[in-house]
């Protein structure tokens, strides 16, 4: 008996020893960075070390996260008791993100109690008369800062990985409008029960009506 107890112990603490240290505190600061140095909000905190714990211990996620953090993060309430989170990152860093963003949602969800994880890119929009008045600014507004070009921009990385095949626009009998985005029929799976997500983050963040649905 004495000399199983021996090697069960011998075993775990081989066990123990072969997995990667939990990350520092330095380590999981430097997954987000706020503007202006400002303080992390207790979800950014948690989703920071969930990054680098990832990048510690996931061999799949590994080398692709020891570039890549975040700016912000913030929850949004759906139906019932059910959370959105949305993760902002850098623009620059978006198309690294969405190399891993599949595997890297997975993880995060079943991290954060299955909450839906949406990967939002930090964009900035300026008006025409903003971009005339600045004195840093030369030359003919670009498209990609026009409130159109941001909020169609966002659409796209809400559903990301999936495909925005089609868009329109309708007319309630109020004179409202609403946006109606279809998504490729390829992906139904993927998007099913995401939807109303969808839905409820792109409302609150332009206060704008839209549905998505699959296909045409």
């Amino acid at each position: 008996m004495a000399e199983l107890l021996h090697f069960s112990a011998r075993q775990t603490h081989a066990h123990a020893a072969s997995r990667s240290p939990p990350p520092t505190t330095t380590q999981s600061k430097s997954k987000i960075v706020k503007k202006d140095g400002a303080a992390a909000t207790e979800l950014e905190t948690r989703i920071a070390a969930e990054l680098a714990n990832l990048e510690a211990n996931n061999a799949a996620l590994k080398e692709d996260l020891k570039s890549l953090y975040i700016n912000a993060a913030r929850e949004v309430e759906l139906d019932g008791a059910r959370k959105a989170i949305l993760v902002f990152v850098p623009f620059p860093l978006l198309a690294d993100f969405r190399k891993i963003q599949k595997t890297l949602i997975e993880e995060l969800e079943k991290k954060l109690g299955g909450s839906h994880v949406l990967i939002i890119a930090n964009r900035t929009m300026i008006s025409s008369e903003g971009w005339a008045r600045n004195t840093k600014f030369s030359g003919v507004r670009p498209r990609s800062r026009t409130l159109k070009a941001v909020q169609d921009s966002l659409l796209d990385d809400i559903v990301f990985p999936t495909e925005i095949v089609g868009k329109r626009i309708r007319v309630r009998v109020d004179g409202s409008r609403m946006l109606k985005v279809h998504l490729s029929p390829k992906d139904a799976n993927a998007v099913e029960g995401k939807t109303e997500t969808f839905k409820t983050v792109y409302n609150k963040l332009t206060h704008k009506a839209v549905e998505f649905v699959v296909g045409h």
